[in-house]
């Protein structure tokens, strides 16, 4: 049997059986998945509860064992480990070139998290700021503390902003100290930054950010804007932006090419890759910040994540639990 957890109508997740995957093409691999990450603001916004049509997938994290391969699959064989931007699903066909091998000694159930690492690594490879320059991060959930993380070992002067004291104090355990639940609430005034890194989609933020940032400074939105939230108007965040001479940019991670070439050596899976290797060599501490989950479970997994009553960061489906 197979099974998948997909969006059925507003609201709904579940784990529905699905028909099985069948031969893999020669360029393809058949993959038995193993844990799968969830990932909080696209999958509630735009699947759990997002606009129809539905049933709708879900998941683009997974780490799967290889089961089978293709005639011209090369490099991977039966019963490696692999990453993958696979769905929550427990078996699944997967290009070839789209998988990486996770780094020996890597816990499984961690590898998945390397995706999330990748959203804001591409700032890291576009930004103008350079390794000792004050970055501030604008939102502490998963995509956020990540990007703390991989500024502060790329050699940033990093701070965070948010509201949540929990969250803050995941981070000061973590062993980032630079925290704080409001950049206006310091006194003295918090130094401007080079960069600031919108983590959490709300307007409020971007706006706080402009105000926060050097001249010439810039602000990356790698949250996405999913609904209006405050009643700013555009004056207000285009008068910050004309006054500081803001570079005011998208952080979206596919700005980068999926793969790199001799003209464009930095990609989503070299970042990716690197990203694996940061956490097989324990630079970032996720002690304490990873659940494993049944996929049986998935309608009160999504439910739970969307009513914050979850104190990990990082929600990991286990398909073991089948």
């Amino acid at each position: 049997m197979n099974y998948a957890i997909t969006m059925t109508e507003f609201a709904k997740a579940e784990l529905l059986e699905v028909s099985q995957i069948g031969e893999p093409d020669v360029d393809e691999i058949a993959s038995e998945t193993l844990f799968s990450l969830i990932s909080p603001g696209t999958e509630l916004n735009w699947g759990f509860f997002g606009e129809p049509p539905f049933p709708k997938p879900s998941g683009y994290a997974t780490v799967s064992k290889v089961i089978q391969i293709g005639d011209h699959v090369k490099d991977i064989k039966v019963g490696d480990i692999i990453f993958s931007m696979g769905n929550h699903s427990l078996r699944q066909m997967l290009k070839a070139d789209w998988t990486l091998p996770l780094p020996a000694g890597l816990d499984e159930w961690k590898g998945a998290i390397a995706r999330l690492m990748g959203v804001s690594m591409t700032t890291l490879t576009t930004t103008h700021a350079r390794p000792g320059d004050r970055v501030l991060v604008m939102g502490a959930g998963p995509v956020g503390f990540l990007a703390a993380h991989i500024f502060r070992i790329s050699g940033y002067e990093v701070t965070v902003c948010d509201p949540d004291e929990e969250r803050l104090q995941a981070l000061r355990l973590s062993g980032i100290n630079n925290v704080y639940s409001s950049i206006s609430a310091q006194d003295p005034k918090l130094l401007p930054f080079a960069l600031v890194l919108e983590c959490s989609g709300h307007e409020q933020a971007i706006l706080d950010g402009l105000r926060s940032v050097q001249m010439r400074g810039e602000v990356v939105m790698i949250g996405v804007p999913w609904k209006k939230r405050t009643e700013h108007s555009a004056h207000d965040i285009a008068w910050e932006v004309f006054h500081k001479y803001a570079v005011l940019r998208s952080g979206w991670e596919w700005e980068l090419p999926a793969f790199s070439n001799e003209r464009q050596p930095h990609s989503i899976f070299s970042n990716i890759q690197i990203a694996a290797k940061w956490l097989q060599e324990g630079r970032i501490s996720l002690e304490g910040l990873i659940r494993k989950v049944s996929p049986r479970d998935a309608q009160n997994v999504y439910q739970g994540l969307a009513e914050r009553t979850y104190k990990e960061l990082f929600i990991v489906f286990d398909w073991s639990q089948i």
